[in-house]
Order: structure tokens, then C-alpha cells, then sequence
């Protein structure tokens, strides 16, 4: 296989991208978690508090999506140097790796997204039960 500078660079724009989606995420559920924690104080309901617990473990999905989508990029850059400076046997090595590293971080996303779904639905559960037990409070 021949590769040359510009092959790791083609990764660029997808990890750009990628690394904003991942910082949307974040953002957001920083938010949600302040909104939740603000609920909590009030109402000291154990669906929020489990709910918060969610947001942890997604948070440090999240973290650690951000990190290895970091790492790829880095390790982009760095083939570039190597094969710019004519190691390119070197240089594929370190371009498989970026990708592999780039590979966790998207296998991180589909776990942090099962664990965002996983989260809506006890949500809707919750509201599905105090629908059949009348409880109109919620509406």
C-alpha cells in the first residue's frame, strides 16, 4: 500500500467534526446535569438521582471519546512528520494506530449513545407509570 502525506491528512476534516460533535455532547449534558442537580435539591426524587448517575457514566464516556479522538488526530499529525522527513514504513504504522485510535472513539460514541437511550427510556417508563396510576402531577 502507498501511502503519502496527504492520506492522514484526509482524516483532518472527520476528526474536526467529530470532535465538535463530541463537545455539543458535552456541553449539553453539562448542562443537563446543572439542571438536574438544581431538581434534586428540590425534590430529592431517586429517579433524578439515578439519572445523575447516568450523566456520570456518560461523562466520562464522553471524556474519554474526546481523548482517544484527540489522540488520532495527534497521531495524524505526527505520521505526517515521519513520512515528511521519508520513514514510511514507520509512517503506516503510525497511521494504522490513528485509526484504530480513531476506531475506540467511535465505539465510545455508540456506548455513550446505547447509555443516552437506555436513560430516555426509563425516563419514558416513569412517565408511562404515572399515567397508568393517574397521577396527573406530571402533565
Amino acid at each position: 500500500m502507498e501511502i503519502t502525506l496527504t492520506t492522514p491528512a484526509l482524516l483532518f476534516p472527520a476528526i474536526s467534526l467529530l470532535l465538535l460533535a463530541y463537545t455539543n455532547r458535552f456541553m449539553a449534558l453539562a448542562n443537563l446535569i446543572r439542571s438536574l442537580k438544581q431538581r434534586y435539591a428540590t425534590t430529592q426524587s431517586q429517579l433524578i438521582y439515578g439519572q445523575i448517575e447516568n450523566l456520570r457514566i456518560r461523562l466520562v464516556l464522553i471524556r474519554n471519546m474526546q481523548a482517544f479522538g484527540i489522540s488520532s488526530i495527534f497521531g495524524c499529525v505526527f505520521c505526517m512528520f515521519i513520512l515528511f522527513a521519508g520513514y514510511t514504513t514507520a509512517g503506516k504504522y503510525l497511521f494504522g494506530i490513528s485509526l484504530i485510535l480513531l476506531m475506540v472513539s467511535l465505539a465510545l460514541a455508540l456506548r455513550e449513545t446505547q447509555i443516552s437511550v437506555n436513560a430516555l427510556r426509563l425516563e419514558l417508563d416513569d412517565l408511562e407509570e404515572k399515567e397508568n396510576t393517574g397521577d396527573k402531577s406530571i402533565l
